[in-house]
């Protein structure tokens, strides 16, 4: 019971903490969002269109764009707007259709379309698709006017004739076919990926962020005095566990369950998700543990917890896929409890697995838990005890 009430004394600190209302409970939700608009939209680029006229070449260009799904068009009354826009960034690419495309046509001139993109952007790859539709339009265009030159017809008639014959014409067939094994399915989620990822990063970041606390009740002699009650050395040591894994399991929960709510995150199968987060939350735990009972300085520890919290999120895959790293960095990155746990939200979000396929990552994380707050637990009680 006193260790119960060492670890909820614990956590109040934490929630009454000014700075944790930022660095807990809003930072985490917006790092997920970014990182959801960044990375995980799934919408077509948008290409902004100036059409001068009504004219009928023109109109063809911009019916068949905003046919094509692959892109999504906007249009634009003013020149300079659409300019501005690509500028800015808001659209991937601009195209500017002139005025009177028929008349210049007819007359045997070139018509010139302009095209607007960023140098820094997917512009040029946008320009290959948005130039085979203008092809398509234009092509009945050369073959109108030489038979206009020739035949002393208007160019009209010749265009008509033109595109009748053009249509008549059988497309070719392509036929696409994926081989292997996609790593994210179509059905992932925009902000699925990045949840998964910021929660085992936040999670380990503030357990480890808790050391301070625990330095503190040392410092200022809280420890001593405790033992000086009728509290054995073991509550003591566990009470601060139970403080360290509430601080997590918080954390943990509250991502977990407002990015269901905000976002409509899939986190699979509820009970293998929460059972990652309450073992995780045991490992991140006996880290901060850890660190609290080896360090003497808390700002020392704070540097230290940051750095290494961020360094192992990295190797362990919460800020980049691991699915995208080297067969050999996977493998290294396997050192660290994030990539466990992240395999573990993997086989859940994406594979659509249960309980029972995550037991070997709940097994090894389970492990890292006891290994770390049994050398932590052993690590305080010294630190406690010692003159």
């Amino acid at each position: 019971m006193k260790a119960l009430t060492i670890g909820l004394v614990n956590l109040r600190r934490m929630l009454r903490e000014r700075s944790n209302i930022f660095f807990v409970f809003i930072f985490p939700i917006a790092i997920v969002l970014l990182v959801g608009i960044q990375f995980g939209s799934a919408s077509a680029p948008g290409v902004g269109l100036h059409q001068a006229d009504d004219d009928l070449l023109a109109a063809e260009i911009a019916n068949r764009l905003q046919s094509d799904d692959s892109i999504e068009i906007t249009s634009y009354e003013d020149e300079e707007d659409l300019t501005r826009a690509v500028e800015q960034g808001s659209i991937t690419a601009g195209l500017l259709l002139p005025e009177g495309m028929e008349e210049v046509a007819a007359s045997g001139e070139v018509v010139e379309i302009g095209y607007l993109a960023r140098p820094d952007g997917s512009g040029s790859q946008l320009q290959a698709l948005v130039s085979s539709t203008i092809t398509e339009v234009m092509a009945p265009v050369g073959a109108a006017q030489f038979a206009a030159e020739e035949t002393n017809a208007s160019f009209q008639s010749t265009l008509a004739v033109a595109e009748e014959l053009a249509n008549q014409v059988r497309p070719i067939d392509v036929e696409v076919t994926s081989v292997g094994e996609a790593l994210f399915p179509e059905t992932l989620g925009q902000f699925d990926l990045g949840a998964s990822s910021q929660l085992v990063l936040f999670v380990f970041l503030t357990a480890l962020a808790g050391s301070s606390a625990l330095i503190l009740t040392r410092q200022l002699g809280i420890s001593r005095r405790m033992l000086a009650t009728p509290t054995s050395v073991g509550t003591i040591v566990v009470g601060e566990s139970l403080g360290r894994f509430g601080t997590a399991l918080v954390q943990g929960l509250y991502i977990m369950v407002l990015t269901l709510i905000v976002f409509g995150v899939n986190w699979g199968d509820p009970v293998g998700a929460i059972s990652i987060i309450v073992v995780f939350s045991a490992v991140g735990a006996g880290a901060g543990m850890l660190m609290g009972a080896v360090f003497s300085n808390d700002q020392q520890a704070a540097g230290v917890g940051v750095v290494l919290s961020l360094g192992l999120a990295a190797l362990g895959g919460a800020m980049f896929p691991i699915e995208l790293f080297s067969p050999t960095m996977q493998i290294v990155a396997h050192v660290t409890p994030h990539a466990w746990a992240l395999d573990g939200f993997a086989e859940l979000v994406r594979r659509g697995g249960n309980t029972l396929d995550i037991l070997p990552e709940l097994g090894i994380l389970t492990m890292y838990a006891v290994g770390l707050l049994a050398l932590a637990g052993w690590r305080l009680r010294v630190a406690i005890t010692r003159p």
